[in-house]
């Protein structure tokens, strides 16, 4: 096969697999609100109990953990805050590192379908991927490997940072796992799960961002939350 059919047939793949990830449309959506049908995404990661007055009466209402914010440079050499610097964003968050050979490489082209989904609407979302390697991985290795996926720079950054800060994101924040305590770089058990993060920065969804079927499900929960209401922070 040339070189000409090859491009055109990896553009019409790329295109229909897009086609396939776009999220809800909006006449979808209005036929389900019409109906009172709003499917909101779950809360995930209980931390306690608190007590809620409804109508008089005392009853109990689970306590979700907001992710803490976090300093970290990305691609373009800023440093920027998870939580600060994306305020009002709906946040995919996933881990990586640029010399991985196994799932990195799977995993960013199935997000840049993500990104190209929301590429009219692309104020929505914010797309967060954080190195478990920051010892190697340079704000110019992020950048090339950046480029190397034609990310929107603007809307999805690469990030590294202390590992401490990191590693606690990813075990005790995220709860993902990330390897063991002081293991080398052979030894990551780096996670193919995207998090889904609202815009308080409560975690909304858990995706394996190698099967293109969740993705689709990460794509209509983005939409579902810019449809919620802001909830009272319980933290």
């Amino acid at each position: 096969m040339s070189d000409k059919k090859n491009n055109k047939r990896l553009r019409l793949l790329g295109g229909l697999a897009v086609a396939i990830l776009l999220p809800l449309s909006f006449y979808i959506i209005a036929k389900m609100l019409a109906k009172d049908e709003l499917k909101l995404p779950d809360y995930y990661v209980a931390v306690g109990l608190d007590t809620v007055e409804d109508g008089g009466k005392v009853r109990y209402d689970t306590v979700y953990n907001q992710v803490d914010d976090i300093e970290l440079v990305n691609q373009l050499g800023d440093t920027v805050y998870l939580n600060k610097d994306l305020k009002d964003k709906i946040v995919v968050v996933n881990f990586f590192f640029t010399s991985c050979k196994t799932i990195c490489p799977d995993l960013t082209s199935n997000l840049t379908l993500l990104q190209q989904a929301f590429k009219k609407n692309d104020t929505t979302v914010h797309i967060v991927s954080i190195s478990v390697d920051p010892e190697h991985d340079t704000v110019k290795a992020l950048r090339e490997y950046a480029d190397r996926y034609k990310v929107n720079h603007d809307h999805w950054w690469f990030l590294t940072g202390d590992k401490e800060k990191v590693y606690n994101l990813a075990r005790n924040e995220l709860r993902l796992v990330t390897g063991e305590e002081g293991s080398g770089i052979e030894e990551f058990v780096h996670s193919q799960k995207l998090v889904l993060l609202d815009k308080e920065r409560y975690i909304r969804g858990y995706y394996n961002g190698l099967d293109t079927a969740e993705l689709k499900y990460c794509a209509d929960d983005i939409i579902w939350l810019t449809l919620e209401k802001k909830r009272k922070k319980r933290k």
